[in-house]
């Protein structure tokens, strides 16, 4: 994976370097999936996965072409779209709303014209012309399409006598080149949070490529670097109830989203298990930021069986506290010395549980890990500087 993706990412950076800085802040995984490569937001983590013998097989221009394929669906939150949608023809939809946008790709990608559709049309716009409204199979299978010329003079894809159908035309038979199977994880990151974290990536790839953005996401950037963040309360819990459903185990089945009433689904639940970082440099210690944060703590894991470790660090860890059924209470700590993050995701790594998740109340400015497996969502305060561009950035503005 290190020399055909990396090498892909390398090129990017030199020529299209706002695509490469994207590609740079996702989590990547190795992935023995029949397709190249594929995308999506894994407990409000976007990660890459890549089948690495795949991938190589591909020509450089193709390869840039599949990464450029898989951001735009991340850009446009397609995975995190889906819902209750059929979702074989909404995968086809999300990739006829962009392949037309994309150079290079391979001659096997679906493009409107395959199917006598006009470009330009977003995904919901596609998955409604493919869409059988009266289709009652499941959800995981193919629509039947089925449209007959429309009544503002544009074909859909007709009947087979109209259009002189081969078996590649048919839209049940199309598949997509990236792997969208692995977008039933992205069901567990709520949207707004998901909305939130893209946007973070948005905002540190076009700082890192001087503002320069391909023309065909100019539009889709702005609107992502305009509107105001969700409010900061919105997003803790919206991520903490993210965090709540890892480790979480089906004891029968998944539970059908159709027919509900029919194969209920059933879960064991598990302890909510947090880990607590708190900055003690002195942008954080001001009694509003803390007592504001714990409260909205509290209020979120109260009634839960919840276990939060508060780790009091600077270069150092200072000081360790466990809460479980009892109110949380994050306090002032003066422990002086210089700000290093790496030592809260050390700890993380060592315990014998380990946390669903971390959250991070710091100003961000100090050395942070190059990497972390485990979802973070870093509390900035107010001037705080996002240290590093994974994990979900939630803008502490009390």
């Amino acid at each position: 994976m290190a020399d055909s993706l990396g090498n892909a990412i390398i090129r990017l950076l030199k020529r299209r370097p706002f695509y490469g800085y994207l590609l740079i802040g996702l989590h990547r995984a190795l992935s023995e999936s029949p397709h190249p490569v594929g995308v999506t937001i894994c407990a409000g983590t976007p990660t890459l996965t890549v089948n690495a013998d795949l991938f190589a097989d591909f020509t450089a221009e193709e390869q840039e072409a599949l990464l450029e394929h898989v951001i735009k669906h991340l850009l446009h939150l397609h995975m995190a779209r889906r819902k209750e949608r059929n979702r074989h023809d909404w995968d086809l939809a999300c990739d006829l709303a962009i392949n037309p946008t994309i150079e290079g790709l391979p001659a096997e990608a679906v493009q409107p014209k395959r199917f006598l559709l006009k470009p330009g049309l977003a995904a919901e716009e596609y998955y409604c012309l493919l869409v059988d409204p009266f289709d009652t199979g499941s959800l995981r299978g193919a629509g039947k399409g089925g449209t007959d010329q429309d009544s503002g003079g544009e074909a859909g894809y007709g009947e087979p006598e109209q259009r002189h159908a081969r078996e590649t035309d048919s839209p049940d038979e199309a598949e997509s080149l990236d792997d969208h199977r692995i977008w039933e994880e992205a069901d567990s990151t709520p949207l707004k949070l998901a909305e939130e974290l893209v946007r973070g990536m948005v905002r540190d790839a076009w700082k890192q490529a001087d503002g320069q953005v391909p023309a065909e996401l100019r539009q889709l950037v702005q609107g992502l670097l305009a509107p105001p963040a969700i409010p900061w309360r919105m997003v803790l819990r919206q991520f903490v109830a993210t965090a709540g459903r890892v480790g979480h185990q089906s004891s029968w089945q998944r539970e059908n989203r159709r027919f509900a009433h029919i194969t209920p689904g059933s879960r064991r639940r598990h302890r909510l298990n947090l880990l607590i970082g708190v900055d003690v440099s002195d942008s954080t210690d001001a009694p509003e930021i803390r007592e504001a944060f714990a409260r909205e703590l509290l209020q979120i894991v109260r009634g839960r069986d919840a276990q939060l470790t508060v780790l009091y660090a600077n270069s150092r860890i200072q000081r360790l506290d466990a809460f479980r059924g009892q109110p949380i209470v994050v306090e002032s700590y003066h422990g002086g010395g210089f700000t290093d993050l790496r030592p809260v995701f050390d700890h993380a790594r060592q315990m014998q549980t380990r946390p669903a998740a971390i959250i991070y109340l710091t100003d961000g400015i100090g050395p942070a890990p190059e990497s972390m497996e485990l979802p973070t969502l870093w509390v900035l305060t107010k001037e705080g500087e996002r240290p590093v561009p994974w994990g979900v950035e939630l803008r502490l503005d009390v």
